[in-house]
């Protein structure tokens, strides 16, 4: 991972983007305090990095909840399409490699992007979860964490919104498209 800095001005700045956004979308985080979640966020530097890059390739992060276990609040990408910024994208390394080979250029692939900035890809339960506190990728789609026996037989799933429901499809893991991107789920 690219190290994890921000300076005081970069923090700041994203700190009033990510309150703006709490406020604007009080019924994402419903009994949820700013107050809390920026006192969590002053103690992981490394979280407010990754919050850094996921506004950055355009997920306009939010809260969305808050772990009933462990107390970590939930951020997700809540742009209203799936995340310019990660688009053009192949689900794994093997579909990377696989269009690189064929001379494609995907921009990279789902998991690799997701590990280097320190998220996860939501899951289909996270997805359909995400869907109930807004209308989201009614335009372009968004690329989910796919099950082991899925991604085994060369696989993925990604889900969109379309006619008033919420849909989860299927491709291999090579496929790529202008308006397939990836969500990112970040626990802090």
């Amino acid at each position: 991972m690219p190290a994890a800095n921000l300076t005081k001005k970069q923090s700041h700045s994203l700190l009033k983007t990510l309150q703006d956004r709490f406020e604007k979308h009080r019924h994402r985080h419903a009994g949820i305090a700013w107050d809390a979640v920026e006192r969590r966020l002053a103690q992981e530097t490394r979280a407010l990095w990754s919050l850094s890059e996921m506004e950055r390739t355009g997920g306009e992060p939010d809260v969305i909840g808050q772990d009933q276990e462990s107390g970590a609040f939930l951020f997700c990408d809540c742009s209203a399409e799936s995340p310019a910024g990660r688009r053009n994208t192949c689900y794994d390394r093997a579909g990377l490699e696989k269009r690189q080979k064929e001379g494609l250029s995907p921009v990279g692939s789902v998991l690799d992007m997701a590990a280097a900035m320190g998220i996860e890809p939501l899951t289909e339960e996270q997805y359909q979860a995400l869907q109930k506190l807004d209308s989201f990728d009614l335009k372009s789609q968004s690329w989910l964490k796919t099950p082991d026996e899925i991604a085994k037989l060369g696989g993925a799933i990604f889900g969109d919104r379309r006619f008033g429901r919420v849909f989860v499809y299927h491709n291999t893991a090579p496929c790529f498209y202008r308006a397939r991107g990836f969500r990112g789920l970040l626990r802090v």
